[in-house]
């Protein structure tokens, strides 16, 4: 079995081998929902006749997308919530002030480990298979039911293969990494696969390899996850995560395709409108003029994000035609990078400081995107009108080039500087 078939199978009662293609019913550790999915969930969880959560400490509910709430619609939903996590005595609900991105959240409190099955009601859910966790998007009727019964179905998926080797060069990241691979295998090159990471996978961080998996379902995956190392469990171990479950792939698991990537090889990478398979290095096009950066999300807001961009910024300011929107991607992350002086070195360059915020990555406040506006953001999705207008753009690129293009005022390679 392939390492995601391993864990699946470990949820399901009476079942030692899983095949793709088979359909399961399997237990799960952790339900998740935000403030523009849980409302969905609570009413479908009413409408079906629930009265109680299978586990009031296995539910997390995150107030991310639209809070501070930007208007009526995003109070209503945000008191919606809040009242259903106080009357179900949900342990993990977290608002604003001490709220976080959620997938940036949980994997900070120490809420997922290694073995768990998780879903959640946010399509990005799939970030914590960095952890050696099964994780993926569900719809809102799935949550509820989760929330219900502690159980979700499963097609057992297949499996691609990744083996990296070597090692990144300075200025390159997670996120070059994920956009390589999307520009190889393109956005539905893994379609309900799980995306399995291997190799010497010790030489990417535990951030490189959030941002890896996070993306997976940017190539259209079920779920990408990292076979478990030293680098895992001492993370789990600083966070406080339960004891992780370790399993490993089978020697002749059922893989579909193997990809070898050398990470020596691999360059600064921008991925052009509107999907995230246009993948493009720097000797592939010349001067693009920008007007907006945004650096945060689930995907790069993490503190090695931030401090890798500070590096790029210190000393130096925003180019006067460009918007510099920098959004800490939890509470810890904010207070950390003030400690260190990393918000200090922003605001000096001329950067805005958001508290923690999913805004405007969906294009829903914080940075909406006028007519013709470019912007370069380390968020994880381009398509037309994601971050405001229809006639906008979004170039994705990891936190270094976003860094860069600020000084510039047009999308720039942090090697060039």
């Amino acid at each position: 079995m392939t390492l995601t078939q391993k864990i699946l199978a470990a949820h399901v009662s009476g079942k030692k081998q899983l095949s793709a293609g088979d359909m399961i019913m399997a237990d799960i550790d952790l339900v998740l929902g935000n403030d523009i999915t849980s409302p969905v969930a609570i009413n479908e969880f009413e409408k079906a006749g629930c009265c109680n959560v299978f586990d009031c400490g296995k539910i997390a509910m995150v107030m991310d997308h639209f809070t501070p709430n930007k208007d009526i619609k995003a109070a209503e939903q945000t008191k919606k919530v809040r009242e259903f996590a106080r009357g179900k005595n949900i342990n993990n609900f977290f608002d604003v002030g001490e709220m976080g991105v959620e997938h940036a959240l949980l994997p900070e409190k120490g809420l997922v480990t290694a073995g768990d099955i998780v879903i959640g009601a946010d399509s990005h859910t799939c970030t914590y298979g960095a952890l050696g966790a099964f994780s993926t998007g569900v719809g809102s009727t799935d949550m509820a039911a989760g929330m219900a019964y502690g159980k979700a179905w499963f097609k057992v998926p297949t499996a691609i293969k990744f083996n990296f080797h070597n090692k990144l060069n300075k200025w390159v990241s997670g996120k070059d990494v994920i956009l390589h691979i999307i520009g190889k295998i393109g956005v539905d090159g893994a379609l309900y696969q799980s995306m399995e990471y291997g190799g010497e996978v010790k030489n990417l961080t535990i951030d490189d390899r959030l941002c890896i998996c996070n993306m997976a379902i940017e190539a259209g995956a079920k779920n990408g996850i990292f076979s478990v190392d030293d680098v895992t469990l001492k993370f789990l171990s600083e966070c406080g995560a339960k004891q992780p479950k370790i399993y490993n792939a089978d020697g002749d698991g059922d893989y579909q395709k193997i990809y070898d990537i050398d990470l020596a090889q691999i360059q600064s990478t921008v991925a052009f409108p509107h999907l995230p398979e246009n993948a493009k290095t720097f000797d592939e096009f010349g001067d693009i003029e920008i007007q907006q950066v945004v650096i945060g999300s689930c995907t790069n807001g993490r503190l090695s994000d931030l401090r890798v961009a500070a590096e790029i910024l210190k000393g130096r300011k925003v180019h006067k035609n460009v918007r510099a929107i920098v959004i800490p991607a939890t509470q810890k992350i904010y207070l950390d990078a003030l400690n260190e002086g990393l918000l200090t070195i922003f605001i000096e360059a001329g950067c805005a400081v958001s508290t923690p915020t999913c805004g405007p990555c969906l294009g829903g406040h914080m940075g909406i995107l006028a007519e013709g506006e470019r912007c370069v953001a380390t968020t994880n999705r381009n398509f037309v009108g994601r971050m405001g207008h229809p006639k906008s753009e979004v170039y994705l690129a990891s936190p270094e080039v976003a860094a860069a293009s600020c000084l510039t005022g047009k999308i720039t390679s942090p090697q060039t500087l």
